[in-house]
């Protein structure tokens, strides 16, 4: 990791605004730990596990992943319709990103404060 204080990282240009720009939101971090936990997840079962979430907003969520290659979403052509959505490689290999800050939080949800 760069020291900021002695480098001149272009905010707009480095990795972690390009990282932000995929996940920041309410919802999308939710939706691709969902989907890795559950590994292929069905559009109302996905509005079940994220409620409060509203159809428009978790239609919106969805397609913004879809759109930056981190979800994949399948439609089966059959009535009702049927669309399941999972992780593509790219979502997959966001992981262990989602994995360190659930570590994080379970380390630090208690209370607990850091030893130095």
């Amino acid at each position: 990791m760069q020291n900021t204080k002695n480098s001149s990282c272009n905010y707009q240009e480095c990795g972690f605004h390009y990282t932000l720009s995929l996940i920041a939101g309410k919802y999308k971090m939710s939706v691709l730990y969902c989907l890795y936990k559950e590994s292929i997840v069905r559009y109302n079962e996905l509005n079940r596990i994220l409620s409060p979430i509203s159809f428009k907003t978790l239609t919106n969520v969805l397609r913004g992943l879809e759109n930056d290659g981190l979800i994949i979403r399948k439609e089966y052509p059959q009535i009702p319709p049927k669309v399941e959505y999972s992780l593509s490689p790219k979502g997959k290999s966001f992981i262990p990103i989602l994995e360190a800050m659930c570590n994080w939080g379970e380390e630090y949800k208690s209370g607990n404060t850091i030893k130095e």
